[in-house]
């Protein structure tokens, strides 16, 4: 029999095909995050069990992504298709046994490698069509990350535009906002193969483990944020009510695994 090789699909005799190769993968990028607070129930019902409300229990983050990343080999950043993405995700908050955690509910990306690599770590990704103005330092081509600076965002779908925003830069700030500051709680699943009536082939409920992070200024500004309905979302469940802030920041960071807080959900792990 052959010994089949590769972190994800597709193994082969050397795993040379994989979609992805295995951790630590290495983030470089450009942040766009508003926050905004909605109905508190429209949060609680994307809480799965053990989780449980957190303060300020309808606080949500939407956040825009440029991102250029890499696996520790870096050979990604010589072939940049395989580097380079944009993404778009709805944070929320809960608590673990008392522990604020962020969660992702939504996210749309536009590369399937960044898509397989958020599955693994329990990110609902789905494929989108994700744009976000660039930052510049010479010319007239973009804006500067100085007051003033003007920043268009846009998401899509099937077709659909599903969200947009515009920032505007105001000034400077302390924090880049407190939704998605936390350890990321998510949960990777897999039905089994008999179908919806048999028990999950994987249900985890895991903390990411993120290490290495650098971050640059905060930007802080004005937003304006339109959410639009689709037959196929319900992210517009999360209608914005009141805006809280919003900021841009330069960011890096690695991801470098995590633990497993409870298998087969809503059993705690052994231990």
């Amino acid at each position: 029999m052959a010994q089949l090789e590769g972190f994800l699909f597709p193994r082969t005799a050397t795993g040379r095909s994989s979609l992805v190769p295995p951790p630590p993968w290495h983030y470089s990028g450009d942040l766009l995050t508003i926050e905004y607070r909605t109905d508190p129930a429209r949060v609680l019902e994307l809480l799965p069990d053990p989780l449980e409300p957190a303060e300020d229990p309808g606080a949500v983050a939407i956040v825009w992504a440029d991102w250029q990343s890499c696996s520790s080999g870096g050979e990604e950043l010589l072939d940049p298709v395989r580097a380079q993405y944009r993404e778009v995700f709805f944070v929320v908050r809960g608590r673990y046994r008392g522990e604020h955690v962020s969660r992702c509910v939504y996210i749309w990306v536009d590369t399937d490698y960044a898509m397989a690599r958020g599955h693994y770590q329990g990110y609902p990704k789905k494929l989108g069509s994700i744009h976000l103005t660039r930052p510049v330092a010479y010319g007239r081509a973009g804006p500067r990350l100085e007051p003033g600076g003007r920043f268009g965002a846009t998401l899509a779908a099937y077709d659909r535009r599903l969200a947009q925003a515009v920032f505007t830069i105001t000034g400077t700030g302390d924090a880049g906002g407190f939704v998605n500051s936390h350890a990321m709680a998510h949960t990777r699943y897999l039905p089994a193969i008999e179908g919806p009536t048999a028990p999950p082939s994987l249900s985890e409920l895991v903390r990411l483990k993120t290490v290495d992070v650098e971050a640059g200024p905060v930007y802080v500004g004005d937003a304006e944020l339109e959410l639009f309905s689709s037959p196929t979302e319900e992210f517009d469940r999360l209608a914005p009510h009141e805006l809280i802030g919003a900021t841009y920041r330069q960011v890096g960071a690695t991801f470098a695994g995590g633990q497993t807080l409870e298998r087969d959900c809503p059993g705690p792990v052994a231990g």
